[in-house]
């Protein structure tokens, strides 16, 4: 099946970057396979569906081990020391390889990448951050990706290979962290490694739910599979949710079968730190983000809670939470951050880690038992399996016991004082792109790339709501003190054609310093990244799949991977031959307003051609009044996970800020209305979203 698919690619694949081909174009394929097998129902009844060679479970539950001598609970006033040692290791490579990217790739006129360099205030630091958005997005983010990585061959003249290596960190949220994770947990494999199909990952041809295809022993053998390890954490005294399931078969798909056995049952997001290509700091800082929210409320963007996962921790930087715990350690019993009992270790399983912040596709596995098109005995396996997870959790991961019960930093009840941590797929508070880590101060970003690889409109391409509701939140009681460029309405995304090429935002800090003066000074304009903001659009194949199409063929997989790269190198450098000049431009902009460095004549007309020049008064509505924009304890309610309503009520102009304030105040009677998902239909606030749409495209398998 991927054999003739991957032959009828060809003739795509010719067209692109004026015959270049692909690294994986002239590898050889696995071939399809197998016929169905038959199986009684008393085989199906007595059958463990395992043997010794593919595992029990046993593997994938947490397990005691000695506590550290450090506090395993620490309170998030900066970055903590790990990622701090890491980030000055990695700008090592990056600073050098930026160097390379600006002199080799960007090739700036009038610009000495020696004197600029040696002269710097501080090493100029990239983050490059990828949409939620299902296959659709990790494919299309791919794309994007591969132009960005000099190991693909003929990059620096085809493409703009070499600004991975350039890049201080790296982020995914859903579909973007299917990306990122393959990658990483794969040890830093290229996306031209990826898509060889010899290495047998990202094999999307069946669904995920079904990927053995007709054949049913497979599919059986694989949902036992899933059933013994999941059950393997519950025999061990954890609490397992619907999440455990998604993140067992999300395992299978993203981990190379060769390098791990049991479909990565031991494989930890702590343990990137003992990879190879993270030891030696060949790959950018790694985050995933995730959203707390608790069973039965719903999430509002302005007061939920953001929890980011790296590997050294999870925990938020909102005043809800202010708190990080070790990330190794995850699964201890915790009063106050001090273990009760011996401590646990292997509660962060890659896969869990994977399915919790994509838990969006968790209500597909609930519905599937209640089908009567299945087969029989895959049906039997999946009642099985499934057993009697709550619809009504059926998006939530269940982290038991809390990390941060009874931790004194947060100033959320519903938090600290319950026993579960309830966490979902980070999109939910309408942040699709995962800015918000990197406009931390302590993280120091100069440059955000900001590939969006949403569907918000009808037809499945991004309408900026993403950078819509970042925006918005820094005036919510979460998010004061981490400014955010002005942008647009999304009306205005759409009707000035900024969802069709790639948008700076931030371009000149002087133009941000009612920003800064709103948050309380508590950082330079300088501080605040410049954002390139990087759409899905059409440029040689209709990228826009649904986010929950569960099943890509090969020419389908490259489609979007080929278009993903022709967006990110504007079709190849057709569209404006000047980009990769415009890309270094962007780099360099921070550090030159810091240093007083005026503009070279080329950057000037590019920031002509990319900058957004909208001020405060063409930005978005709000529904916050600016009593609720003071940050306080009592600003967060305490009803459930940090999603509680924004206020609407109007309130007196804070002295001291009168631009913004007056602004923001004329603006306070107004609604999000226009500034939500409404017109996506495909996410809404708790993912109940279009399910016989959703099982209209996967049930075919099954039946």
């Amino acid at each position: 099946m991927r054999v003739a698919a991957f032959l009828a690619c060809n003739a795509l694949l010719a067209g692109v970057a004026n015959g270049f081909k692909w690294p994986w174009e002239n590898s050889s394929t696995k071939s399809a396979s197998s016929s169905a097998t038959q199986m009684s129902d008393s085989a199906i009844s007595s059958w463990t569906g395992v043997t010794s060679s593919t595992g029990d479970g046993i593997g994938y539950a947490p397990r005691q081990t000695a506590c550290p001598e450090q506090a395993i609970v620490r309170e998030a006033s900066d970055i903590s020391k790990e990622e701090k040692q890491y980030v000055e290791q990695r700008q090592l490579v990056t600073t050098e390889a930026l160097q390379k990217f600006l002199s080799e790739v960007s090739n700036l006129i009038d610009f000495n990448s020696d004197s600029f360099f040696g002269s710097a205030s501080r090493n100029i630091s990239i983050a490059l951050a990828f949409s939620g958005g299902g296959y659709r997005a990790m494919l299309c983010g791919a794309g994007e990706l591969l132009a960005l990585d000099n190991r693909t061959t003929n990059l620096t003249t085809l493409g703009l290979g070499g600004l991975l290596q350039s890049a201080t960190y790296i982020l995914g949220l859903s579909g973007g962290l299917w990306l990122v994770g393959t990658l990483a947990l794969n040890n830093w494999l290229s996306v031209s490694d990826v898509m060889n199909p010899k290495l047998n990952i990202w094999d999307l041809d069946d669904t995920i739910f079904n990927p053995s295809g007709i054949n049913v022993f497979g599919t059986v053998s694989y949902y036992v599979r899933l059933g013994q390890a999941v059950n393997a954490k519950s025999d061990a005294g954890y609490a397992t949710s619907i999440t455990d399931v998604w993140g067992r078969a999300l395992s299978y798909q993203f981990f190379n079968p060769d390098t791990f056995s049991n479909g990565g049952e031991n494989v930890t997001w702590s343990g990137i730190q003992d990879l190879s290509s993270y030891k030696n700091h060949q790959m950018p800082f790694p985050i995933v983000l995730a959203n707390g929210r608790n069973p039965g409320t719903y999430i509002v963007n302005l007061n939920s809670t953001v929890f980011e996962v790296t590997p050294y921790e999870l925990g938020s930087w909102d005043p809800s939470l202010r708190s990080f715990v070790n990330l190794t350690f995850l699964g201890t019993a915790l009063d106050d951050g001090k273990s009760m009992k011996q401590c646990v270790t292997n509660f962060d399983n890659a896969g869990f880690i994977l399915g919790t912040l994509s838990s969006l596709f968790n209500q597909v596995l609930v519905r599937l038992k209640l089908n009567s098109g299945l087969n029989w005995a895959i049906k039997r396996v999946l009642e099985s399996v499934l057993g009697t997870f709550s619809e009504n959790e059926m998006d939530i991961a269940s982290y038991e016991p809390n990390p941060f019960y009874n931790t004194l930093y947060g100033n959320l009840d519903s938090i600290t004082n319950n026993q579960t941590l309830h966490l979902v797929d980070g999109g939910e508070d309408q942040q699709n792109i995962p800015l918000y880590p990197f406009i931390q101060n302590s993280r120091d970003v100069d440059v955000l790339f900001a590939f969006d690889n949403s569907g918000d409109t009808h037809q499945h391409w991004p309408n900026g709501s993403s950078l819509v509701h970042t925006f918005q939140r820094q005036f919510g009681p979460q998010g004061r003190g981490t400014p955010f460029p002005y942008v647009p309405t999304i009306e205005k995304f759409l009707s000035d054609g900024l969802t069709t090429r790639p948008v700076f935002f931030g371009c000149s800090a002087n133009n941000l310093t009612d920003l800064v003066n709103y948050h309380n000074n508590t950082v330079n304009a300088t501080d605040i990244p410049l954002v390139v903001y990087m759409p899905n659009h059409r440029q040689s194949y209709n990228s826009n799949t649904s986010t929950y199409k569960m099943n890509y063929d090969y020419d389908e997989m490259v489609g979007a991977v080929t278009n993903g790269f022709e967006v990110l190198t504007r079709g190849n450098f057709s569209d404006d031959a000047m980009w990769n000049k415009c890309v270094g431009c962007a780099i360099i902009r921070r550090e030159q307003e810091r240093r007083g460095l005026e503009q070279s004549d080329e950057c000037k007309s590019c920031f002509e051609k990319y900058c957004w020049a909208g001020e405060l008064k063409d930005t978005p509505a709000l529904t916050v009044s600016m009593a609720s924009l003071q940050t306080s304890k009592s600003s967060v309610s305490s009803t459930s996970s940090g999603a509680s309503l924004a206020l609407t009520s109007n309130s007196p102009v804070v002295s001291g800020q009168s631009t913004l304030s007056s602004l923001l105040t004329s603006q306070g009677t107004r609604t999000l209305a226009s500034t939500t998902r409404a017109n996506s239909g495909e996410r809404v606030s708790c993912g109940i979203v279009s399910i016989l749409t959703w099982l209209s495209l996967i049930m075919p398998a099954f039946i």
